[in-house]
């Protein structure tokens, strides 16, 4: 809940009891949750809606609803974030924002783009039931993560979320959450825009802008987006260029009838951030030397571009290609969009509406990932080198025994970048490499995945009303139609150290000057086609129905909705077979000569039709002007990659209050996601991957609050805003795949999910300068101990961090925000290793896992006109 200052000093100014219920029934927003709309007063003309950025509990709910429902009388679990919360909160990534909704937990550490979001207990590592939208349609069906496609900029003038109830029925795939970034309104009575420079301490580089005029009466434009230049937030040898497009243009008519037309195209490079290892000490955790845990990064120089072996294209598959896999090149995403909105008023009782989008784009990855061959790869380098058969490597020197070099007395390793030779018998070389003597096994993944993805919403809403009621009935259809196409086939395993910037290393095999007489490995790489062919498409065709009826009684006192869609989805898969033993290209150097997974040319069929249902109903009750009350049920689904739905049920309850200075909610709810997949590598042979199937069962609480003392003066000017979760998620109904390793699996049975925490809040007292000249703040955030593994065997420690920031309105029309963030430089970690997730281990006293960044800030200016 964000903002309400205004509201609140009409409220506290009231003196007779009747004035003060009256007061309160008009600033009440009973979730206490962020607010958007902007006041008709000085804030309208404030550069950037800072403190004065204020709302009334009469705003007009968009995401989540077919009526104008506002604030006050919603019963769904909504979260508005404003202008001013958005600049408040500086984003350093698109899923930043999402952190303003209680209930989601955001992994934030992969960089810009690709990170990990999850909602309401269920385990962490996806995006499952929740629905990222712009203006009101999803950024993709869901085949991928929505922050890939989408990028925050000026082109959002808010965001809006609601959890649960009616998303399920009015987005698909958002039965836990929609997400809707709403796209300013474009100006129809005069020129207006603004512009914003970004820079930041870890080198960043951003300039955006927005624009939008009159061209005719009832005839208007837009144009808007940015450029960016940046390393990203973790030491990085390479800089990533970006930039985005959104132009749009939109005519109203007379009888309020308009159409928009709007197009966005994007070129965007990211750097992007795997987990990394850290030391487990007598159950503490800290870095390693030569690593830094605050801003350290494994991508280096010699990274930037390697040829690996890929998996074969031609049908026969007598010999595989080389495919070029590049750091510097990072995470591409290259698109278009395209946009269509209509809505047509027929007349008073009766309205039609249509959305229709087409995306289209290639999301070209090229990320590395230390771990993925196990916790157990990270070992010193003595073990790899002397360690007989308990070497991580020994099956490379079965493949490669001294005796097959002429003149070889004993192994060793090169540095490639620097050319320098350590023999296996320097152990004290070895041991003082990088000051910690550690080498560890990276996967180099390059994936291009293209998609073409259409969505559309049509329908009629028709509102019939008589004396102390009205009832407004949205009757709708969806239809979806994605494909797409995924080429994993460059991914290898190679030999790194660790340290920021690693270097490769070859094994070698050494004569008794020191000399190299053979090499075992290929420029660093041990292995290749690990992660399966790679190869793989397919296509998804979705029809839906949906109704949704919204009914106001008892003159406004009690409203109750109730909706419903059926969905008939028809998914095509096509996955490559592969060949085991296909040859590398000739000349390829090292033992192994053969890829382990080779495109055959084939491909294995599979198709699902499903018509899985959702639905909900919701009522509001004001039990007075200060006091409202809602419930909610609801039942929902995720359709995933396999095309097999997964579902969700949620009840939940909220009270709403506001009074003395205070605007409050607390709600409690229980969701059960059922059927959720949970992938994981064998611990004793990481080449083989399994899954096993559980449900998810979470009783929890969300609060929120903002509270400013009810008392002129000094004090008036401080507030105080709570946002928090406490919830107990579990896993139960555990079952395997593979009957082999039910008993490892059996022991998640009644385990805290994966990366899921307990506890979630932030506190943020703020203070608003005088003469409405901007804010500063003080936020605390709070995020409890996860596990890294659904075996509960590794928990990942809570952390809390602290930003300070503030806004200054330099003028009516320049503003400056600075942000600080973990001004505490706390060590805080996510995720684990994602690919090691029944039962991780620690045993070598290293593991994998994805942190933080340290201690950073952002400042922009902003200049509107």
């Amino acid at each position: 809940m964000k903002r309400r200052q205004s509201a609140l000093v009409k409220l506290c100014r009231v003196t007779s009891a009747n004035s003060i219920a009256a007061a309160v029934a008009g600033i009440l927003w009973g979730a206490g949750r962020a607010a958007f709309a902007q006041d008709a007063g000085p804030a309208a003309t404030s550069t950037a809606a800072t403190a004065n950025d204020e709302t009334t509990l009469e705003t007009i709910i968009v995401t989540g609803t077919t009526s104008k429902r506002t604030l006050l009388n919603s019963s769904a679990d909504v979260t508005l974030a404003s202008e001013s919360d958005l600049v408040q909160k500086a984003p350093r990534s698109t899923v930043d924002i999402l952190e303003l909704v209680p209930g989601i937990f955001v992994e934030g550490t992969a960089g810009p783009v690709s990170n990990n979001y999850s909602v309401r207990g269920l385990p962490g590592g996806g995006q499952s039931f929740i629905a990222l939208q712009e203006d009101g349609m999803p950024i993709l069906y869901g085949n991928g993560n929505g922050d890939e496609w989408f990028q925050y900029d000026l082109n959002t003038e808010r965001v809006e979320a609601v959890e649960g109830g009616p998303s399920g029925v009015l987005s698909v795939n958002g039965a836990g959450a929609t997400i809707n970034f709403i796209s300013r309104p474009l100006s129809f009575d005069e020129a207006k825009g603004m512009g914003r420079l970004t820079g930041a301490s870890y080198g960043d580089k951003r300039a955006d802008f927005y624009y939008s005029a009159p061209i005719a009466p009832g005839l208007a434009y837009s144009v808007g987006g940015y450029v960016d230049s940046s390393p990203g937030v973790r030491d990085n040898p390479f800089t990533y260029s970006t930039w985005h497009f959104k132009g749009q243009i939109e005519k109203k008519f007379d009888n309020g009838a308009s159409v928009k037309l709007g197009y966005k195209r994007w070129d965007e490079h990211d750097a992007y951030y795997a987990d990394q290892p850290y030391a487990l000490n007598n159950g503490g955790i800290a870095g390693i030397p030569s690593l830094s845990t605050q801003r350290g990064n494994i991508t280096g120089y010699g990274l930037a571009g390697l040829y690996l072996p890929s998996t074969c294209t031609d049908p026969t598959c007598k010999s595989t290609n080389l495919r070029l896999f590049s750091s510097a090149s990072g995470i591409h995403e290259d698109g278009n969009q395209y946009r269509l909105d209509i809505n047509v008023p027929v007349n008073d009782a009766w309205s039609g509406f249509f959305k229709a989008r087409y995306i289209e784009g290639v999301f070209d990855f090229n990320g590395i990932f230390p771990g993925s061959a196990g916790n157990a790869s990270l070992q010193s380098a003595t073990a790899y080198l002397t360690g007989g058969a308990n070497s991580p490597i020994s099956g490379l020197f079965a493949l490669g025994p001294l005796t097959a070099f002429p003149g070889a007395k004993e192994y060793g390793i090169q540095n490639l970048s620097t050319g320098q030779i350590i023999a296996g018998s320097n152990t004290a070389a070895l041991n003082a490499l990088n000051g910690n003597g550690l080498l560890q096994q990276t996967v180099l993944n390059h994936g291009a995945n293209h998609i073409a993805d259409f969505g559309s919403d049509f329908g009629v809403t028709y509102h019939l009303s008589g004396s102390g009621w009205n009832n407004s009935l949205t009757v709708g259809a969806m239809i979806y139609h994605a494909f797409y196409s995924n080429d994993q086939s460059g991914v290898a395993t190679l030999l790194n150290d660790v340290k920021n910037s690693s270097d490769i290393y070859n094994v070698v095999a050494l004569n008794a000057t020191g000399g190299v007489v053979g090499n075992l490995t290929n420029n660093g790489l041990l292995s290749y086609g690990d992660w399966g062919s790679g190869i793989n498409n397919g296509s998804m065709h979705s029809i839906s129905g949906y109704f949704n009826d919204d009914v106001t009684l008892l003159d406004d006192k009690l409203h109750v909705d109730f909706g419903f869609r059926k969905e008939d989805e028809t998914y095509n898969l096509r996955n490559g077979n592969a060949n085991s033993g296909v040859p590398l290209p000739a000349g390829s150097a090292g033992v192994v000569q053969t890829t382990n997974n080779a495109f055959n040319g084939t491909y294995q069929l599979a198709t699902q039709t499903v018509n899985p249902s959702s639905f909900t109903f919701g009522a509001n009750y004001k039990l007075t002007p200060a006091l409202a009350v809602y419930g909610r049920y609801a039942f929902g689904n995720n359709i995933g990659g396999t095309g097999l739905p997964t579902y969700v049920r949620l009840y939940e309850a909220g009270i709403r209050f506001g009074g003395y200075g205070l605007v409050a909610t607390a709600t409690v709810f229980h969701t059960g996601f059922n059927d959720q997949g949970h992938g994981f590598v064998d611990p004793t042979n990481p080449l083989n991957a399994y899954n096993f199937v559980a449900d998810t069962k979470t009783d929890g609480l969300d609060l929120a609050a903002d509270w400013r003392p009810p008392v002129d003066g000094l004090l008036h000017d401080f507030k105080v805003n709570l946002e928090g979760t406490y919830q107990k998620p579990a896993l139960g109904n555990v079952r395997a795949n593979d009957a082999k390793i039910q008993p490892l699996v059996a022991k998640a049975d009644g385990n805290t999910p994966e990366r899921t925490p307990k506890l979630l809040y932030s506190v943020t007292p703020a203070y608003d300068l005088p003469g409405h000249r901007g804010q500063i703040y003080v936020r605390y955030k709070y995020v409890g101990k996860v596990y890294a593994d659904a075996g509960n065997a590794l928990a990942l420690p809570s952390y809390g961090i602290v930003t300070i920031g503030a806004n200054f309105d330099l003028s009516d029309k320049l503003n400056l925000n600075v942000s600080v963030d973990n001004v505490n430089n706390e060590l805080g970690l996510t995720e684990g290793n994602p690919r090691d997730r029944i039962n991780q281990s620690a045993a070598t006293g290293y593991f994998y896992a994805r942190g933080i960044v340290g201690t950073n800030a952002v400042a922009s200016l902003t200049y509107k006109f």
